[in-house]
């Protein structure tokens, strides 16, 4: 990109980069939404995946729902939206079941789920970069991740956000 188009800062106007440090069902929706609606736009975008966000990249997801300490968490029944007090999330299964519930709302109102908008990603050419220190202290492997996910550190992330116009935290 030539200095007049990014008024000489080194900022590429048309790029974003995420930081993705949750991996529930419902923390993975934000980060890919935006990720593959920013590259149908046109923008340069790079995901990179930290901590609890890194199972996203597994071949196998296991998505639960989190519905600890999510007083904002209301499900659609019975004509109303009930919310799920946190003392029920103590009692073994819960989360299971309101995973199966989420999951069959998604499917019921045609939202597409995390693999397929993991695999609209890669299709659009969306940098996927697994945090390697991350990697190690948890013990995983590359052979963990799907296809096409880079490695790379807090400085690689500190690069790109530093040239990126929108930079997320999720």
């Amino acid at each position: 990109m030539s200095e007049e188009n990014n008024g000489g800062n080194g900022i590429n106007p048309n790029s974003m980069s995420i930081i993705v440090t949750k991996g529930s069902l419902d923390w993975a929706y934000p980060p890919f939404i935006l990720s593959t609606t920013a590259a149908a736009l046109g923008l340069d975008v790079t995901m990179f995946f930290t901590f609890y966000g890194l199972p996203l990249l597994f071949k196998k997801l296991h998505l639960k729902i989190t519905s600890l300490g999510n007083p904002a968490m209301k499900m659609p029944m019975m004509g109303g939206h009930m919310g799920m007090p946190n003392l029920l999330s103590a009692i073994p299964g819960v989360d299971a079941g309101a995973s199966v519930m989420m999951k069959n709302l998604m499917k019921k109102k045609g939202v597409a789920s995390i693999e397929d908008l993991r695999e609209l990603a890669v299709e659009a050419d969306v940098r996927l970069i697994a945090c390697q220190m991350t990697l190690d202290l948890f013990e995983y492997t590359r052979d963990d991740m799907i296809d096409g996910v880079e490695l790379g550190g807090a400085a690689t992330w500190v690069e790109i956000a530093a040239k990126s116009h929108i930079n997320l935290f999720i």
